[in-house]
């Protein structure tokens, strides 16, 4: 049996297209001392990987041209010359897209045996829930009985925010981009009411949905829903800026309306923020995470694509809006139970 791999075969302009990928055929590696050789199970695909296929100062690295592309995985240890881990053990971290890959240790770590299921190591449980957690209640600061507006609200990250706000005793509004998600926010994951930006009229729909105003907003997306929504904010509003996928593929940057004047009436306070900024506080954020997800308070629902040559594709699917929840590519089965 052969290593398959995918590269970043060239840095895409606009939307990446199939000769963005490149895959390559190699022989699976053996691990020296200090190595293990992980055989990868599942593998995450999200919008913050756009970014890092240009070549262009961020919080992270770019990708490197001619290199296997990296991102949230979940792997079984199938050979091993470090002393943390042993053959069967499930471990979780930043993989490469290749069926097998080695790690020295670091940037993994072990799956906890009794998460269900194993792939919440890579939604709710693992950085997406931590980048709600930490998005939401440190950037946002939600009061009870404020209104929180989520864009992108049935994706990933959204969808678990916006359960966050209601767990603070917020009013929630999700706004995405079917009918078929409204009807997920609202009647799956208690939402008060949902907003379909592709056939509502935004400005219309926000103020009938949020009839006291926006006091906290959580965005994912850019463009003209943030446009709208910012006209809606109340005094001292907070504008938690989590990601803009709506500008992710644009070859120039999209001029909008001039908004700035709104900050200084309303006194409005808009922050970015990468999850890693609270790196020192993740162990706090995972452990109420898992508490919330196992007593059933926190819902998540997994989109899931099967195949390991089907990872460009399914990347592709973030930018057509493809997934509810977590999209996740599943490579292959493990090859034993994990141990507790």
């Amino acid at each position: 049996m052969q290593n398959q791999a995918i590269l970043l075969a060239k840095r895409p302009v606009g939307l990446p297209g199939p000769d963005t990928f490149q895959f390559v055929s190699s022989d699976i590696p053996e691990p020296r001392e200090g190595q293990v050789l992980i055989r990868t199970l599942w593998l995450s695909v999200d919008p913050y990987m756009r970014g890092r296929m240009n070549d262009v100062k961020s919080y992270t690295p770019p990708f490197p041209v001619g290199e296997p592309i990296r991102g949230g995985g979940i792997g079984e240890v199938v050979a091993s010359r470090h002393p943390a881990y042993r053959p069967g053990d499930l471990i979780t971290g930043d993989l490469p897209w290749q069926l097998y890959a080695l790690s020295d240790g670091r940037g993994i770590r072990p799956v906890d045996p009794n998460l269900r299921p194993v792939t919440a190591a890579l939604g709710v449980v693992g950085m997406t829930g931590l980048t709600a957690y930490f998005g939401l209640l440190e950037v946002g600061r939600p009061k009870p009985g404020e209104t929180v507006v989520v864009s992108g609200a049935a994706g990933a990250v959204g969808s678990v925010a916006g359960q966050l706000a209601k767990m603070n005793g917020c009013r929630v509004v999700g706004v995405a981009g079917s009918n078929e998600k409204i009807r997920y926010l609202t009647e799956e994951l208690g939402f008060d009411a949902g907003i379909n930006y592709k056939t509502d009229d935004l400005r219309s729909a926000l103020r009938d949905a949020c009839p006291n105003g926006i006091d906290v907003y959580f965005d994912n997306v850019g463009g003209p829903v943030t446009d709208a929504v910012l006209f809606q904010m109340n005094d001292f509003g907070r504008i938690v800026l989590c990601g803009q996928i709506a500008a992710y593929n644009l070859e120039r940057p999209e001029v909008g309306p001039r908004l700035f004047p709104l900050f200084v009436m309303r006194r409005l306070c808009a922050q970015g923020f990468i999850v890693s900024d609270f790196a020192r506080r993740f162990d706090e954020g995972l452990r109420r995470l898992a508490a919330w997800h196992q007593s059933g308070r926190l819902k998540c629902r997994e989109t899931v694509v099967e195949g390991f040559e089907r990872l460009p594709d399914a990347f592709l699917g973030l930018f057509r809006g493809d997934n509810i929840g977590k999209l996740l590519v599943k490579v292959a089965e493990p090859s034993q139970p994990a141990r507790a």
